[in-house]
């Protein structure tokens, strides 16, 4: 499951960089802030499966081990 998380991190980072470049190529326009925002929701995703709960287990954790 750490692959997946990686992944959408990568491709979270693969919008920012398109976003920027759309910026520059075309100025700001409704596609590149709709791909930040779905770069920040991606971001927050992979933040909350990583982030430690409680006990310093992280829900990516509990949910391999139910």
């Amino acid at each position: 499951m750490d692959w997946v998380l990686s992944l959408v991190t990568l491709a979270a980072f693969a919008l920012v960089a398109g976003a920027a470049w759309l910026w520059r190529r075309q100025g700001p326009g409704r596609q590149m802030w709709l791909m930040l925002l779905l770069a920040a929701v991606m971001f927050a995703n992979v933040a909350i499966w990583s982030v430690p709960l409680e006990g310093e287990e992280t829900p990516l954790d509990r949910a391999a081990h139910p």
